[in-house]
């Protein structure tokens, strides 16, 4: 079969999908994208395409999202066209995320070609990050601007032949109007790779000794250090644990930027911003920030650590929550809506107020204190990743049959 993917930074959400498909050798597959820098896959082409028209930084805020995402769309489709003209190239499927507009003018190149578009998130005023946090102060032209940005998944609804959502929360913050045209599917976890590893050591700069698992460490990770990742939750945490546990070591992985939310008024960020609240209190010979890290160092942090902190505002589940999980951390994690869809308290792992950073701490020193007592919760929280989140076994065949639904039978993949 010939797949055209579609994603402005390469591979996305379509990491474990196209690695399976290039490894069969019997598909032609390119990708379509604005990443300069994308990853060579070997068996899949890359495309950079470039946006064809940007919006001006003082462009009107309830129309510019709809006019960066028609630019990037157009940009998309010229690409496209471009594709066949020059290569011969015409996909059997087109498979893209739906919130940069990328996909808006598929089916003006390729009528006849399906589209099944990823649909991520709808932008709430209430019941999503925005609001959440009595802390962040909320504009009145809030609600009408998050609304004005959803202009894209309601065109892109009619776009696409069929839709993806990962996790159930996520499909209902969309309408209704939405739903039938779904399919709700994770993107999947490579359980069979991600596992516990009891020999696992990690060296440090500024330390002697590799740190191993005997050693106390507690991780943090997030893409970026953020509110919407419960940052400043975290870091209000901080000194108690520290305090309490005077061996204990944390871990903490992200970048300085924001990607989600409003940014920080601080020059150093929020990262600078909560070191100024609450650095007097913390020794910091046992805080280690080590930025973004390689995928193979993030999953060896996780191994070698005795207790995993998830933060987040009801918001997109992180992969890295999963990817914990199925290594048998014991995780403790934020009690919001998106987080018990995977996470069951006392089960899976422990669930704490969001707002109390005292009751985190308390959860975390009890998890380091006594690793023999909740060393159950990693390894149930493993089996249910594996039964429910697994990319071979439970997700795979679930996007291979969703995918054969669009196709003639003469292309439809086996597994």
């Amino acid at each position: 079969m010939k797949f055209l993917f579609v994603h402005q930074n390469m591979p996305g959400q379509y990491r474990e999908l196209i690695q399976w498909l290039a490894a069969r050798g019997d598909h032609e597959i390119v990708f379509l994208t604005q990443r300069q820098n994308a990853p060579q896959i070997p068996g899949v082409q890359t495309r950079v395409y470039t946006p064809h028209h940007r919006p001006a930084p003082d462009a009107y805020g309830l129309s510019k999202t709809w006019e960066e995402a028609t630019g990037a769309g157009y940009g998309a489709a010229l690409a496209a066209q471009k594709l066949e003209h020059d290569e011969g190239f015409k996909p059997d499927i087109i498979l893209g995320h739906t919130g940069w507009g990328e996909l808006l003018f598929m089916k003006q190149i390729w009528p006849d070609v399906p589209v099944l578009g990823f649909f991520e998130y709808f932008y709430l005023s209430k019941g999503g990050p925005v609001a959440f946090d009595p802390e962040e102060k909320v504009s009145p032209h809030s609600p009408f601007l998050l609304h004005g940005r959803n202009a894209v998944p309601f065109a892109n609804l009619h776009c696409v032949d069929l839709g993806h959502v990962p996790t159930q929360w996520q499909k209902q913050c969309f309408p209704e109007s939405f739903h039938s045209k779904f399919y709700t599917c994770h993107d999947g976890i490579r359980t069979d790779l991600l596992k516990s590893n009891p020999d696992v050591q990690l060296g440090l700069g500024r330390l002697r000794q590799p740190l191993s698992r005997g050693d106390e460490v507690f991780t943090y990770m997030a893409r970026n250090l953020e509110r919407t990742r419960g940052f400043h939750v975290f870091m209000r945490a901080l000194p108690k644990i520290l305090a309490e546990r005077p061996k204990a070591r944390v871990l903490i992985i992200g970048g300085s930027e924001t990607s989600y939310g409003r940014k920080s008024g601080h020059e150093g960020g929020l990262r600078g911003e909560m070191e100024a609240e609450v650095g007097a209190d913390l020794d910091w010979d046992r805080v280690h920030f080590l930025g973004r890290v390689p995928y193979e160092k993030f999953c060896e942090i996780i191994q070698l650590s005795r207790c995993h902190i998830y933060l987040t505002m009801p918001f997109v589940l992180s992969w890295s929550l999963l990817e914990a999980m199925s290594m048998q951390a014991t995780v403790v994690a934020s009690d919001v809506a998106p987080v018990r869809e995977a996470v069951t308290h006392g089960k899976t792992g422990l669930l704490v107020d969001f707002f109390d950073p005292l009751a985190l701490a308390d959860q975390v020193i009890d998890v380091l204190a006594n690793p023999q007592d909740f060393a159950h919760l990693g390894q149930a929280a493993r089996q249910h990743v594996v039964e429910h989140y697994d990319f071979l076994n439970h997700c795979l065949p679930d996007h291979i049959a969703r995918i054969n639904s669009l196709v003639p039978a003469d292309k439809q993949i086996s597994m």
